[in-house]
């Protein structure tokens, strides 16, 4: 008797520690994934699926939210120093074999995982055949760590280095990529994240976090469609891809169990397209936008992110089965790639469907907000130029129907084609003085705060949206056409669909010289640029 009850013990023993493995190892799962390698402690928290995760971050604790990464992920501390290389890799996409571009042998780049407050120091290496530099895109850093070549830097020649020093005043998700040739290198593969954690950010009410790029590319004749190397193409709509990619996979799968709480960090990185992100039969909770929680959450069915935004939502999987992470226009609905939510019995949270007030972001916004009625202080027009193309017919050819607030595809692939940057040209007018991009020459004073109105004409010969992107200052978006923005958050890429009028809020925080540009790859190539002096 006494062996059998020590044998149906050591049974009921061993099951436990064989299913709290499956808990811990199989919350997600790349398609055709292994089992995760095992890096000792230092893994607790991170599932790498069938990818090397490379070096471990050593700053999440046991019992917080697992990191989910499908690419490699590299805990840098303060005044650490991470060396990254940009250089040609081989990269299969959809069954291609695609010849691209890289940081660190990968495309997206190593997700780098910091704490706000942090300082780090990068080395840049250029292993490329022709010019680059590296600009991090919404960090509030020190003007001549930007990246942009002939503002704050010269271009690093293939085979040369470059130092770069970080600051990560705030939380939330980032990212890198170059500024040479933009529309050409980041579309061919260079960008990677960034993680700013706060230093609570072991109490997340989430069970795993997952950042999540966003990308399309165009294949054609199984490679990818070719570049000029001296002009830049597609500068009237921007460069559309064929081919729907999400962290660099066109048949990206992830697995959960039911009742897992997912957050995702999302990260627009198309030359042009605006997504309409959603998860099959999920609600979203929207947490924070480009580089602040918003001052409250709130559910919502999809999210609109035009090129370079970023937003964090969280996801509860209540029910088991397979679900389609979306792209949806008025026309078609793109799958970006699949979730399958296995059966299990853990407990729902319902806490999930309750709103939090972030208070700490409402009592920060308070002090700007006697600037909200301010008259703006500088008005800034969208237009456009064409020199050999035919004015008419491209004019004809949008306003013959409705224009749309969002352009969803190339629907003049032809005339797009056609267009490059020395027959079209993108503008930035100040309204005021006529001065156009760089000849605008705006100056404020560290410290300043100014309104800037974006009007987005539609009587221009091609309107469409423009993201448009300020370096090293951070922005609130107040109003629409005049409806104010309910819901505040500070961001760094401002959306202004076809026809509208934008008001924005600008801290100037940060000395140096800054660009403002739109983010749609080629119209920034093609002149939609302008600098800011902040002395």
């Amino acid at each position: 008797m006494k062996f059998y009850t020590i044998l149906i013990l050591f049974i009921i023993f061993s099951g436990s520690i064989f299913l709290s493995g499956i808990d811990s190892a199989d919350a997600l799962k790349a398609k055709n994934a292994k089992s995760p390698k095992s890096f000792g402690k230092a893994t607790s928290n991170i599932v790498c699926g069938d990818k090397l995760c490379g070096e471990i971050p050593q700053n999440v604790s046991d019992g917080g939210a697992k990191l989910l990464s499908t690419v490699s992920s590299v805990s840098v501390s303060n005044n650490d120093t991470f060396d990254l290389t940009a250089s040609q890799i081989t990269k299969n996409i959809d069954g291609k074999t695609l010849q691209m571009f890289g940081y660190n042998e990968q495309t997206p780049g190593p997700l780098l995982i910091v704490s706000q407050g942090d300082e780090i120091t990068v080395n840049f290496t250029n292993n490329l055949d022709l010019p680059t530099t590296v600009h991090w895109h919404g960090l509030r850093l020190d003007s001549a760590s930007d990246g942009v070549p002939g503002v704050s830097q010269d271009p690093v020649l293939p085979g040369e280095t470059f130092q770069y020093s970080l600051k990560f005043p705030d939380t939330g998700i980032f990212f890198y990529h170059p500024h040479v040739k933009t529309e050409m290198q980041m579309d061919m593969g260079l960008y990677g994240n960034i993680l700013v954690e706060s230093k609570n950010s072991d109490n997340l009410p989430v069970d795993y976090e997952i950042p999540l790029f966003l990308d399309d590319i165009s294949i054609v004749d199984n490679e990818l469609q070719s570049f000029d190397p001296d002009i830049t193409t597609h500068t009237l709509m921007g460069r559309f891809g064929n081919t729907m990619i999400a962290n660099g996979d066109a048949n990206l799968s992830l697995e959960f169990k039911q009742g897992d709480i997912v957050r995702f960090y999302l990260t627009n990185a198309a030359n042009t397209r605006t997504f309409d992100f959603g998860i099959e039969q999920q609600k979203i909770k929207l947490i924070a936008d480009d580089a602040s929680e918003y001052e409250r959450q709130e559910f919502v069915d999809s999210v609109i992110m035009a090129s370079s935004e970023r937003r964090t939502i969280d996801v509860l999987f209540e029910e088991s089965g397979q679900y389609d992470i979306t792209h949806s226009t008025s026309d078609k609905t793109y799958v970006l790639g699949t979730i399958s939510v296995t059966p299990s019995l853990n407990k729902i949270d319902s806490s999930f469907y309750s709103i939090e007030q972030n208070s700490d972001i409402v009592q920060e916004i308070d002090q700007f907000r006697k600037f909200f009625s301010d008259p703006p202080d500088l008005e800034l027009e969208f237009d456009i130029k064409t020199m050999s193309m035919d004015d008419h017919s491209m004019s004809m050819g949008v306003h013959e129907k409705e224009i749309d607030e969002i352009e969803w595809e190339d629907e003049m692939p032809k005339m797009n084609a056609m267009s490059d940057d020395e027959n079209t040209k993108w503008i930035i007018r100040d309204m005021n003085s006529g001065k156009e991009g760089f000849d605008i020459g705006y100056q404020v004073n560290v410290g300043d705060v100014k309104k800037i109105r974006l009007y987005n004409n539609p009587e221009s010969a091609h309107p469409m949206q423009h993201p448009i992107h300020i370096h090293g200052q951070r922005v609130l978006v107040l109003s629409e056409d005049g409806i104010p923005n309910e819901n505040l958050a500070w961001k760094d890429s401002v959306l202004v669909p076809t026809g509208k009028t934008v008001d924005i809020l600008v801290d100037f925080s940060n000395p140096g010289n800054w660009v403002m540009h739109c983010h749609i790859l080629e119209h920034a190539e093609a002149g939609m640029i302008t600098e800011i002096t902040v002395n």
